[in-house]
């Protein structure tokens, strides 16, 4: 038996940085003196309007401000949902705009200080807002808490305001979906990876799943592609920008050069497993 045990394989460990500390997770709401929510994070979906929830709707029709993060001189893209629900009002308005691109690496060092500072600032403008009661709901792509800029300014915020997040159709599932391709069967594994992880790690992961979803491309788009041909993926890659809105395009990656991939793409490679 030790010996055996000695023998049994374990796994390499993996090239990424290493994590970090994690937090503690409160399970316990803000205590809410004004008898009311104050902070929102408003899921909307993959793009498409209609696909919005009930709840989303509502929100934005009755928060004193929309919140929307967007690059600089743009407005958001969430807020550009939002239009089918509410057209552009200046009073209500918060831009929040990005002082990097999110496309690199978080251990950039041009990228960690400014983009901290950023949701420090950010979150001091918005609890300003709060402590003066005026409810703040902050617009999402897809769903608040699947890799959203909001949970940088929920980590902040949770626990000095009452907050309720809704959730929204991630944009993974929208591509799937008007990929027509199933991403799981049977037991199948689902991996998500960032394309901004080394190449290395990505052809580690890639092989050790049965379907994956690749998000974060832009220029990460040519190293992603060479992971997928380590791992003889390539073949069963799917490449999909702006599901579900005018621009959708689908087509399979080997078909794709490798200009900049826009901020609304990923890559599906489609699971194998059982089927009935």
């Amino acid at each position: 038996m030790g010996g055996a045990a000695a023998r049994r394989w374990r796994r390499p460990p993996s090239t990424r940085w290493r994590k970090r500390r994690s937090e503690p997770v409160s399970l316990e709401p803000a205590k809410n003196p004004l008898g009311k929510t104050l902070l929102f994070g408003v899921g909307l979906g993959p793009g498409d309007p209609d696909y919005m929830t009930v709840r989303a709707r509502d929100i934005i029709l009755s928060a004193d401000r929309l919140v929307h993060f967007c690059k600089r001189g743009r407005r958001g893209h969430a807020r550009i949902t939002a239009d089918a629900v509410v057209g552009p009002n200046a009073a209500r308005e918060i831009a929040l705009a990005f002082p990097v691109t999110i496309e690199v690496p978080v251990e950039d060092e041009g990228y960690s200080g400014p983009i901290t500072q950023f949701y420090d600032e950010s979150a001091a403008l918005l609890a300003a807002e709060m402590e003066a009661g005026r409810s703040v709901a902050v617009l999402c792509d897809g769903d608040p808490f699947f890799y959203g800029s909001f949970m940088h300014l929920w980590r902040r915020l949770s626990h000095r305001f009452p907050t309720e997040v809704v959730p929204g159709v991630t944009g993974m599932a929208g591509a799937w979906t008007r990929a027509n391709a199933p991403i799981t069967w049977g037991d199948d594994i689902l991996t998500v990876l960032p394309g901004t992880l080394p190449e290395a790690e990505l052809v580690r992961r890639l092989a050790d799943t049965d379907a994956a979803v690749i998000m974060k491309l832009g220029r990460n788009l040519p190293k992603v592609r060479r992971a997928l041909e380590a791992t003889g993926l390539i073949g069963r890659a799917i490449y999909v920008e702006q599901a579900t809105m005018a621009g959708q395009a689908i087509i399979r990656l080997s078909e794709r050069d490798d200009a900049e991939a826009p901020y609304f793409s990923m890559v599906l490679v489609p699971g194998e497993g059982r089927r009935l």
